[in-house]
């Protein structure tokens, strides 16, 4: 299946699962994607607005690691107007505000930049 159809696919998906593996998975398909793969991406129907500017965000880290623009639809996705913290400790949001990455910051989300990383 190609990175445009497994992405939508993996979307599609997000509201009926829990989202954790499935952003996990997003996340290791677009690692792996090349730069016009990225750039042929569509917005997906997501109806969450925590999930659909994560997945944006995703999106948009997997452009800018190519070097390229993302796709036009990851602007079309109104940032969240309350900011949401990965964990819920308040001695790890001064952490959290400084290293999310940026996609993820402009879009109110803050999590661990290691977000992908596997050991």
């Amino acid at each position: 299946m190609s990175v445009p159809c497994e992405f939508q696919r993996l979307a599609g998906e997000l509201g009926k699962e829990k989202p954790a593996f499935l952003l996990a998975e997003i996340n290791d398909l677009l690692t792996s994607a090349s730069a016009s793969e990225i750039d042929s991406l569509r917005a997906p129907a997501i109806d969450d607005a925590y999930l659909a500017n994560y997945v944006a965000a995703m999106v948009e880290q997997a452009a800018h690691r190519q070097g390229r623009r993302p796709p036009q639809w990851t602007a079309n996705v109104a940032p969240l107007t309350q900011p949401v913290f990965a964990v819920p400790w308040m001695s790890l949001r001064a952490h959290l505000l400084l290293e999310s990455p940026i996609p993820f910051r402009r879009r109110n989300i803050f999590i661990d930049a290691t977000i992908g990383d596997r050991v």
